[in-house]
């Protein structure tokens, strides 16, 4: 596989990339280790980071990496295709539910000793045939059946690494500005962690600032990481 440098890719031979990049990573694997499953239906991946600054700022890696694929895969799909970015790592499609990010961080204080984004893309449903998930899509819904995943793979983390480097020079502020662009429903009401309210934009540090009854909520960002076990 073709990966820009820094990175280095292992097959997971079926298993579940993101389970895998987060076992390498507390065996203490290098940085940029890119797990990665590609099936008829589905690309599967998980990167390893070494963050060097504290949890809440390390986070970040998230909507990092989402203007990273939203980019990778804005430049080879159809001009017509609309590629937009959930807060808690949903990627949409025209509107519709195509795949996700999620992450993980290890222990240490204050700055964890590894963090995992992962990637879970659907290439084509069956379900698509029936009509039963109207807000759920694919690539070959959408007209990118044509697109190959391990090249989709390599571009993400070539724009991945792209806006890394923009971040590590210049701060959070380039990403804000072009996450806030490609972000799926401000404005919009939503439900997160059981409380209703609107989608106001983020704060700072990505954190979702939610207007309720009240006030204004905000949820951080760290909330989104998943428990490994």
């Amino acid at each position: 596989m073709d990966l820009p440098p820094l990175f280095t890719p292992l097959a997971s031979a079926g298993a579940d990339p993101f389970a895998v990049a987060v076992s390498e990573a507390r065996a203490g694997c290098d940085a940029g280790l890119v797990v990665h499953d590609i099936a008829p239906d589905r690309l599967r991946a998980a990167v390893v980071f070494a963050p060097e600054v504290a949890l809440e700022g390390a986070v970040v890696m998230l909507p990092l990496c989402g203007i990273g694929f939203q980019n990778a895969l804005g430049a080879l799909a159809p001009p017509e295709v609309g590629v937009h970015l959930d807060w808690n790592g949903g990627i949409r499609l025209n509107g519709g539910l195509c795949g996700a990010l999620s992450m993980a961080a290890g222990a240490g204080a204050p700055v964890p000793d590894w963090l995992v984004v992962g990637l879970t893309l659907d290439l084509w449903s069956p379900e698509q045939e029936t009509g039963h998930a109207p807000d759920i899509t694919s690539l070959a819904e959408e007209g990118c059946g044509g697109i190959d995943p391990a090249t989709l793979l390599s571009a993400w983390l070539r724009h991945t690494l792209v806006w890394l480097d923009t971040w590590e020079s210049e701060g959070t502020a380039p990403l804000l500005r072009e996450w806030t662009g490609l972000a799926q429903g401000i404005g919009a009401d939503t439900i997160v962690g059981g409380r209703r309210g609107v989608f106001l934009g983020v704060d700072e540090h990505f954190g979702l600032l939610l207007k309720r009854d009240g006030g204004t909520d905000l949820v951080p960002l760290a909330t989104l990481l998943k428990e490994t076990p």
